[in-house]
């Protein structure tokens, strides 16, 4: 039971971690293209590849995978509508609490579940405090309020799941055919 619930890590080659980056990193910018709508499946999948980036990744190669997502719907222009002008304004904000996500899957060794609680709290606390900020200033709506609350709790803890499942089949796989 503790195998299960603590996934093993593994040493990826430099060149490994460099094709995943790249790999991770484009796939984060054309998610919005690609599948667009609903936004709790496009965040599913971003915070998974972020989650990914802090349990594969060492030094710079996270930064294009936690900056590219934003890019990309900036770029499409279509997920927030009227309200995208407002997402040039969180923009810096998103990337900071991308990279809390991934800081805390690369800095703690507790557990996978604790390491994903903690930075779902990190992430959602920072994002939906900066949100809940600009909305008092009068900066954003208030759909940013939902958007940057309990839209992050679920499609982190939803990416969380898909990739520690994604972990298990992939460890499980190593066991019977890398003999």
């Amino acid at each position: 039971m503790y195998s299960f619930v603590n996934l093993e890590k593994y040493n990826y080659s430099e060149r490994f971690q460099n094709i995943e980056m790249i790999i991770f990193s484009f796939a984060g910018f054309f998610i919005p293209f690609f599948v667009g709508h609903p936004q709790i499946l496009v965040g599913t999948f971003v915070n998974a590849f972020l989650i990914l980036a802090g349990l594969h990744f060492k030094g710079y190669r996270a930064l294009p995978v936690i900056l590219m997502p934003s890019l990309g719907v900036l770029s499409r222009g279509l997920i927030f509508g009227p309200y995208t002008i407002y997402l040039v304004l969180m923009i810096p904000f998103i990337w900071i609490g991308n990279a809390l996500l991934v800081y805390t899957f690369r800095r703690f060794k507790i557990s996978y579940w604790l390491n994903l609680t903690l930075g779902i709290a990190l992430k959602t606390s920072f994002l939906f405090g900066t949100a809940y900020l600009l909305y008092l200033a009068g900066v954003l709506p208030v759909i940013f309020l939902t958007t940057m609350g309990i839209l992050q709790v679920t499609t982190a803890l939803l990416g969380g799941i898909l990739v520690f499942s994604y972990e298990k089949i992939m460890i499980n796989s190593r066991k019977y055919y890398i003999k």
